[in-house]
């Protein structure tokens, strides 16, 4: 076999002048000509452009165009949730043109009710896809209305004329249908439906022509549909409100049965509790009850009875009542029975168990006076106390009497259930101590946040709320006047009914024979028993606290002092008992840590930003109230006013008559700055006898008018001294910004400027930068 010959290698072509630019970054990394790149880079759009038509299809159909796929799945979404209401309308035009009133029509019938079926079906399913957790929407409710109401008047229509009948025998539907709707439906979606259901009527009569008798019968129609919707909407929504008052008042019922059950099983005191403490022990007798219940079936069926019962005793002690029963007979009394006659109270009165046998007197909690052939009833009795709180009773019908073992039984059963009480009883102790030790913990907690003495009066008096039905409270305070003891109410708050007893506040009198003198005397919370408060002086003879029923004065105490008091009342009888009491007295004592405290926070902060020989600010604090005054006036556009004034040769006053009559001075000079000064205005001694003030949203006009008026009462001011009567003179210095500068610095040095050239111009005068800046421009 022959071979081919090899083809010989083609030539290699000519190697490039030079090599291409890199086109990403995974080519070379050789830095191609300059030129070349340029020319790439302009060549690129042109390559990559699209023709006109392929630019026009992208912006039309493809993802992002104006029908693209997106677009069109939501006005597919839109078109199909528009099926229903173009249904609804075009089948009350047919109604209007009588369609379904025509039997010659009935292809055109057939296809009506085909595309009502399937809207109706379509909304239905629509809303069986929705989460069950949701309500239908306005839409959904319109969309079905309005299908149900069309097809109602669509099936009246064409029972026109049925068997020779007058008029739509079937047009009750109509009604049916708009009661089912305004039942179902919410408020505006009924209306609609009403609404809907008389354009409906209003149609049919146009289509019909429109004639005067058609008139009448049309407008029969939509009154008695509007009438017949508005009752049955009014009967409904009464039903309701019956419905649901009832409810509330068996609710009601039932929360004072368990009350007065709680109160029977000595869970609540006979005054009852809080709404906390009441819910406790409504859960407390449902569990007591089961407890009872528990009891009731092990007796019956142990001593095999006839009936077995339990009586407690009421709040007197004066009757038993059937708490629980099981009886063969239907006779056994519900009512009470007298606690001290026949059997029971002879286990009551006697406290240990009564067994009787053959001749048995008639019980008492029978109504026909059944008389037992066998009857044994034991007390239960609670060891705390040795208290009787009511009696196990079980009988029999027959010879058979009740022996030992039948009684060592029903006294375990009645120490069961007073074991179950007292289980209660612990569980409440123990919650109840819980929550007083939070209550404690947050009411500690609470006015260690305070700062303020007020802040702490209005702490003292909500967790005095929170303790205690308060109508009233307040707060005094012990001052020292003249050596003589004084009180003051710093705070006084009252209820809508004891308005006006919170006027009090700021009521100051002497010691006297009150219950707040008492208490501060006594260092004892007062009275010790209950008073009418209306006769009781309470803080001075001319003051009364009517409309209370309950009220105590519990003093303030720290260590062996008493700043005050704390003034409670009610006008529940008897609303402070002696644990809450206590805990007042406990929280008091707090609080009276914490205005001292207060008080030494505020004696610190006024050291720290006062001057001690003036009381005026002093010269750190008042800087930063000046920066402050200055960014206040720069964002809002205010001016702002600078006084620097300085008292007139008081290095004479102190060579010639002694420093302490200079400390008088200037302690005079103080008084007047801040008298005459507005109570906006920020008023420092700035150092040594030079004063400051600060005028915030004041012109160079008004601060000179200020600026004269305190020249002058210092000028006409005498300062009485040990050396003898004195009087001085000011100077003063006016910069506003601003007009004359808006940096602080300037402000305080064109001041200084005006304040030295009164001082050489004669002193006892007020110059402003601005008269100083003329002078120099005259000079």
């Amino acid at each position: 076999m022959s071979r081919r010959a090899p083809r010989p290698p083609r030539p290699a072509p000519p190697a490039p002048a030079a090599a291409p630019a890199p086109l990403h970054r995974h080519a070379d990394p050789g830095r191609p000509p300059i030129g070349r790149v340029a020319e790439v880079r302009r060549r690129l759009p042109a390559q990559q452009s699209r023709p006109l038509l392929v630019s026009l299809y992208a912006a039309i159909a493809c993802e992002g165009g104006v029908l693209g796929p997106s677009e069109r799945r939501r006005l597919g979404r839109a078109l199909l949730r528009g099926v229903p209401a173009a249904v609804a309308a075009a089948l009350a035009g047919a109604l209007a043109t009588g369609l379904f009133a025509d039997p010659s029509r009935l292809r055109a019938q057939a296809a009506a009710l085909a595309a009502l079926s399937l809207a109706l079906g379509a909304v239905l399913w629509r809303q069986a896809r929705r989460d069950g957790a949701r309500a239908a929407g306005l839409r959904h409710e319109l969309e079905l209305g309005a299908l149900l109401l069309i097809a109602a008047h669509a099936v009246a229509q064409a029972s026109e004329g049925l068997d020779g009948a007058a008029g739509a025998p079937l047009q009750p539907l109509v009604y049916l249908v708009l009661a089912f709707l305004v039942a179902s439906s919410s408020r505006p979606a009924s209306l609609a439906a009403v609404a809907l259901a008389l354009g409906l009527e209003a149609a049919v009569w146009w289509g019909r022509g429109g004639g005067r008798a058609a008139l009448v019968a049309a407008l029969a129609h939509a009154a008695f549909l509007a009438l017949f919707a508005v009752l049955y909407r009014g009967v409904l929504a009464g039903r309701v409100a019956a419905a649901r008052r009832a409810e509330e008042a068996a609710v009601a019922r039932r929360r004072r049965e368990l009350d007065e059950r709680a109160r029977e099983f000595r869970l609540l005191a006979p005054e009852g509790g809080e709404a906390a403490e009441a819910r406790w022990a409504e859960g407390a007798v449902v569990e007591l009850e089961a407890a009872v219940r528990g009891v009731v079936e092990v007796g019956e069926q142990a001593l095999r009875s006839h009936t077995f019962a339990v009586f407690l005793l009421s709040d007197d002690d004066r009757e038993l009542r059937l708490r629980e029963c099981r009886s063969a007979s239907d006779r056994v009394a519900r009512e009470p029975i007298p606690a001290g006659e026949g059997p029971l109270g002879a286990a009551v009165k006697g406290r240990t168990a009564v067994r009787l046998a053959g001749g048995v007197k008639e019980p008492g909690y029978y109504l026909d006076g059944t008389r037992p052939g066998a009857l044994l009833a034991v007390p239960i009795v609670e060891r705390r106390g040795d208290l009787v709180r009511g009696v196990l009773v079980a009988d029999r019908f027959g010879d058979e009497p009740f022996g030992d073992a039948d009684e060592q039984l029903l006294a375990r059963l009645a120490t069961e259930l007073v074991r179950a009480v007292q289980a209660e009883r612990l569980m409440g102790d123990l919650r109840r101590t819980r929550d007083e030790s939070e209550r404690f913990y947050q009411a500690i907690e609470r006015l260690n946040r305070t700062a303020k003495p007020r802040e702490v009066f209005d702490a003292l008096l909500e967790l005095a709320g929170e303790m205690m039905p308060l109508d009233f409270g307040a707060v005094t305070l012990c001052e020292e006047s003249g050596g003589k003891r004084a009180h003051r109410v710093v705070r006084a708050r009252a209820g809508e009914e004891a308005r006006a007893l919170s006027q009090l506040e700021g009521l100051c009198f002497e010691d006297n024979p009150g219950l707040v003198s008492g208490a501060v005397r006594l260092s004892s919370s007062l009275p010790g028993k209950e008073l009418k408060a209306a006769e009781a002086m309470v803080f001075d003879e001319g003051t009364r606290l009517k409309g209370l029923a309950s009220l105590k004065v519990i003093p303030l105490k720290t260590g062996g002092e008493v700043l005050g008091t704390l003034v409670v009342g009610s006008r529940r009888r008897a609303a402070l008992d002696p644990v809450t009491l206590r805990q007042l007295e406990v929280v008091s004592i707090q609080a009276a840590e914490s205005v001292l405290r207060a008080r030494l926070f505020e004696q610190t902060e006024r050291l720290a930003t006062t001057d001690g020989l003036t009381g005026l600010m002093n010269h750190r604090t008042f800087q930063s109230r000046f920066d402050e005054a200055l960014g206040l006036s720069a964002r809002y556009g205010k001016k702002l006013s600078f006084i620097l004034c300085d008292v007139d040769h008081f290095k004479k006053v102190n060579d010639t008559y002694g420093h302490p009559a200079g400390d008088v001075v200037l302690r005079g000079v103080a008084r007047i700055l801040s008298r005459e000064a507005r109570s906006t205005d920020v008023v420092a001694r700035y150092g040594g006898e030079e004063f400051a003030i600060v005028m915030p949203e004041t012109d160079q006009a008004g601060a000179v008018a200020i600026a004269e008026r305190i020249r002058e009462k210092v000028q006409g001011a005498s300062f009485e001294t040990e050396q003898g009567s004195l009087r001085v003179t000011l100077s003063l210095g006016v910069a506003t910004c601003p007009d004359d500068g808006t940096v602080k610095a300037q402000l305080v040095e064109l001041a200084d400027g005006g304040l030295y050239c009164a001082k050489r111009n004669g002193r006892n005068q007020v110059v402003t930068a601005e008269a100083v800046r003329a002078a120099r421009r005259a000079g």
